[in-house]
This record gives C-alpha cells, structure tokens and sequence, in this order.
C-alpha cells in the first residue's frame, strides 16, 4: 500500500528531517486552504490527505521522542 511504504519512509528519517517535513505539510495544508477558500482548488480531497500525512508524521515523531 501506498501510505505502509510512506510511513516507512518516514520511519527511516532523522527528526530534523520529520521536523522540515512537517513544516512543509503544514504549509502546503495553508495554501490548500487558502486555495479552497478563494475558489481555486480543483482536488479538495488533498487537504484531507495532507492532514493525515501530518497526523502521521507527528505519530513517528512521538514514537521516537519515547523509544
């Protein structure tokens, strides 16, 4: 499956790269919104898939703060 292959990338990643990636989804998820809000998004299912890679990102972030 397409999201067990992307959590394992993320697995495999430093946290200051799951840090810059999670930047980098939130800001994405601010111009998907902005984009919504003016009209001009074609694909509104993104904003609920890049919410969800955020959620993922945060949960490897948690599990290697703890392990």
């Amino acid at each position: 499956m397409k999201t067990n292959k992307y959590v394992e990338d993320l697995k495999n990643k430093s946290e200051a790269e799951l840090a810059q990636e999670l930047v980098a989804a939130k800001k994405e998820l601010f111009n998907l919104r902005f984009q919504n809000a003016t009209n001009q998004l074609d694909n509104t299912a993104r904003i609920k898939e890049v919410r969800r890679n955020i959620a993922r990102i945060q949960t490897v972030i948690t599990q290697k703060a703890n392990a």
